[in-house]
């Protein structure tokens, strides 16, 4: 017996050290596949070819959607960047999903709102009553709309999309700011290729620490916790390098809902986004990939690496561990409802390899390295293991995600260098080394529950994060407050 356990634990370690090379070694590939286009890109033709998008008949209108619940800290900067983006023609549609603070009383004050009689375009599902509809008497093409709420984003989202009125939808988050240009950046594949192009996404970045005024980044910084600062990190491999790569491989799974690009005629004739689903973003993805394919019709999912939004992420652990738990929960809802087109080569390289990988190494990461790095402290315990060969395995292990950190670091500062400060490169560097020091293996156990509410079949359960507000902004307390009668 006490040999079979040996055995055991032996095959654990090995296993670790074989998932843990493996994704480092997929995800380098992504990383550099990434690195070369955002590299061809950035020396694309730029402010001139952006320009000939502005001013292109075929550049399609879009309809900037907003869901809020309690938004009061950064719901007129998010507008103030909404309403001020360099783009032809464009509206914005909130919708205050039964908000219990100031959001509404805010805008109303801002854009004098007045009530109007709704012209609905679609009729999707909307669980949540709608109140009333509100237009902007400033000028600004902003319409709002009052709704109850039934504690899902998608429920607000699909509200906004039966009042939207432009082909293309834009999906923001109310903690979210739109850099001037990034409207037109992320259009340009829908006029390059307007038959096949049916989604596009842009880069997020981490806006806490970050100076900004009038819903404008005016100078990136570093927030001063690390668990910020990790997330940075994480924001700048995955959107800037990982999503890159997979979009070439045409397997790209997500566009985060924080700033999403869609046809709205599809998204329509899908059914809108899932309201049962906590990850309504990737879920709209695959779905519409699913779909099309089904129907084989050429279809294209583009990933544009220039355009830039802004957002705040968690600053507590209590905040990001909820996070964390509900986009694992997610995960594996869409990963059980898609199940058929996993491993389906009918489904190319989204069946063949990107819902394997995510499989593997997202939804099941967690089991293997928390059950592999019990098996190699119980082997060091038990004198299996020579104290220099687990060294050497830790030690392996994180050089290799520093490397992946570097490089992306590398690409940042040598195509758009946003962090113009020396320390704040280091600090980067620094949170390379404290990520896989503890911050990977709280992350996991956080991916581990929602992997057992997953498997549980709970209930889906959507929590707001708390709010600080953008720094630099004007403080919420400064504004009017003005009461208007649904």
């Amino acid at each position: 017996m006490r040999e079979f356990l040996t055995d055991v634990i032996l095959v654990a370690n090995w296993v670790l050290l074989g998932h843990v090379a493996l994704f480092h070694l997929v995800t380098l590939l992504l990383v550099l596949a990434g690195a070369r286009r955002v590299w061809r890109n950035r020396h694309w033709q730029g402010s001139e070819g952006h320009g000939e998008t502005f001013a292109s008949p075929l550049t399609p209108a879009v309809s900037i959607l907003v869901p809020a619940h309690d938004e009061e800290a950064g719901i007129l900067d998010t507008l103030s960047a909404a309403l001020g983006q360099r783009y032809p023609a464009l509206e914005v549609v909130l919708v205050d999903d039964g908000s219990t603070d100031r959001t509404f009383e805010l805008v109303a004050a801002r854009y004098g709102l007045t009530q109007v009689t709704p012209r609905p375009t679609a009729c999707l599902q909307v669980d949540g009553e709608v109140l009333s509809t509100h237009r902007a008497t400033t000028g600004d093409p902003l319409t709002v709309i009052r709704k109850t709420s039934v504690g899902r984003r998608s429920d607000a989202l699909n509200a906004a999309i039966n009042h939207a009125r432009h082909p293309l939808i834009c999906m923001v988050d109310a903690d979210s700011l739109l850099e001037t240009e990034a409207l037109l950046q992320v259009s340009r594949p829908f006029v390059e290729d307007p038959d096949n192009v049916v989604a596009t996404g842009g880069v997020i970045r981490a806006a806490n620490g970050a100076v900004t005024d009038r819903g404008t980044v005016v100078e990136p910084r570093l927030a001063r916790r690390w668990v910020v600062r990790v997330q940075v990190l994480e924001y700048l491999r995955s959107f800037l390098l990982g999503r890159t790569g997979w979009a070439d491989a045409q397997a790209l799974l997500i566009i985060s809902g924080a700033f999403g690009l869609f046809r709205r005629d599809l998204v329509v004739e899908v059914g809108g986004l899932d309201a049962h689903s906590l990850a309504e973003d990737a879920e709209l993805v695959v779905t519409l990939q699913e779909h099309l394919r089904r129907q084989k019709r050429p279809h294209r999912i583009v990933f544009v690496p220039e355009p830039v939004c802004w957002t705040e992420v968690p600053e507590t652990w209590g905040v990001l561990g909820r996070q964390r738990k509900r986009w694992s929960h997610g995960l594996g809802q869409l990963l059980w409802k898609h199940r058929r087109m996993i491993g389906n080569p009918r489904y190319g390289t989204i069946g063949l390899l990107a819902l394997p990988f995510f499989l593997l190494f997202e939804l099941l990461g967690p089991v293997i390295e928390l059950v592999g790095l019990s098996a190699v402290v119980t082997s060091f315990v038990l004198g299996l293991v020579h104290p220099a060969t687990a060294a050497l395995m830790l030690v392996l292990a994180i050089a290799l995600g520093v490397l992946l950190s570097a490089t992306a670091i590398a690409v940042e500062e040598l195509t758009y260098h946003r962090y113009g400060r020396g320390r704040d490169l280091l600090t980067l560097m620094g949170a390379a080394v404290v990520e896989h020091l503890w911050f990977r293996w709280a992350h996991s156990w956080y991916r581990l529950r929602g992997l057992v509410a997953a498997l549980l079949r709970q209930a889906p359960v959507w929590t707001a994060m708390p709010r600080t507000g953008f720094s630099g902004s004007r403080p919420v307390a400064e504004a009017p407050a003005v009461s208007l009668a649904s």
